[in-house]
């Protein structure tokens, strides 16, 4: 690597980078990618949502939210062995992470969170990276989660500092913050990012991505979601982002942090095969596979198989840097 890591960076330092020509920026970002990362290579996880909808946050983005009538039909946390069902369905897709979502405002200690462990555990005995997303952790419960095997935990700042309540009122930027602590003393990855189209500033956007490029270490996964803005949630007239903007917040998230597996998240079913051809270019290494991701649609999964062949790209293995 011919560049250390930096974790000072500005907020207007962002900005320029966003802002440069949009051909100049993915040709930077490329060059950054290549040096720390293998080309044409890139990480498939699936994502599935063990415990759905009657979420007590007012996130303004989420159809999981009892908050708002979605449509959302509220389901209670899976058994252990049909989460594991499908771990072993999404491995033998070709995905080498399995990401399990509760639609939590935090974890609570008790039968429902001995059930996860177990599902982390099982999920790691499938041979597979395991990451969970259940909301605010406590320093215990992350101890215990790693206790457990578990690979990363997601807990993303989806949006700046400054316009965070714009978009949520029922907790405060430093709880997302205090969990990423918690999730890094225990020694367990952590995969944060944010969303975009939901209403804020270029500058926001920067913002969000400069606060994640300031810890030390840098997340070791930054995805990157445009809003699916779905009836019934207060961002549901939200007009779509375009496929430039999602390009250009990969590739400064790539410059950013140059070492972290840059994923091209939410929205990405809105995009033509160029345009994710695009988002690989600026530096995204990761995608979620499989046609659901929590409540909102995903590409379908043969699909993305046959354009990943077309482009050349391969499957990272679980934890490794050699295709698949």
């Amino acid at each position: 690597m011919s560049e250390s890591l930096r974790h000072d960076w500005t907020i207007a330092e962002a900005r320029r980078i966003h802002d440069t020509p949009v051909l100049d920026l993915l040709f930077r970002a490329q060059e950054v990618h290549r040096r720390h990362h293998a080309p044409g290579r890139v990480q498939l996880c699936s994502l599935l949502s063990i415990k759905t909808g009657a979420c007590p946050e007012d996130c303004a983005y989420c159809p999981q939210s009892a908050h708002y009538d979605a449509g959302v039909k509220p389901e209670k946390l899976m058994d252990v062995d049909t989460v594991l069902d499908g771990a072993r369905a999404a491995r033998d897709a070709g995905a080498s992470r399995f990401c399990m979502g509760a639609a939590w405002r935090e974890v609570r200690d008790g039968a429902e969170f001995d059930s996860v462990l177990e599902m982390v555990r099982g999920v790691r005995d499938l041979g597979m990276e395991a990451c969970v997303t259940l909301g605010m952790i406590d320093a215990s419960q992350a101890v215990r989660l790693k206790e457990a095997g578990l690979t990363a935990y997601n807990h993303n700042l989806d949006t700046s500092r400054d316009y965070y309540g714009e978009i949520i009122s029922t907790r405060v930027y430093d709880d997302r913050l205090r969990t990423l602590g918690h999730v890094r003393e225990a020694g367990i990855t952590i995969c944060s990012g944010g969303i975009i189209g939901m209403g804020e500033s270029i500058d926001d956007r920067c913002a969000m991505l400069v606060e994640l490029a300031r810890l030390d270490p840098h997340p070791e996964s930054v995805p990157v979601n445009a809003l699916v803005a779905v009836a019934g949630t207060p961002l549901a007239e939200r007009e779509p982002v375009a496929p430039v903007e999602m390009a250009r917040m990969i590739a400064t998230a790539r410059i950013l942090m140059p070492a972290s597996v840059v994923r091209l998240s939410a929205g990405r079913a809105k995009l033509s095969e160029e345009a994710q051809l695009m988002c690989f270019m600026a530096g995204a290494n990761s995608i979620f596979f499989g046609e659901k991701l929590l409540t909102t649609g995903n590409p379908d999964t043969e699909a993305d198989l046959a354009m990943m062949r077309e482009a050349g790209i391969e499957p990272l293995l679980p934890e490794a840097g050699r295709p698949a």
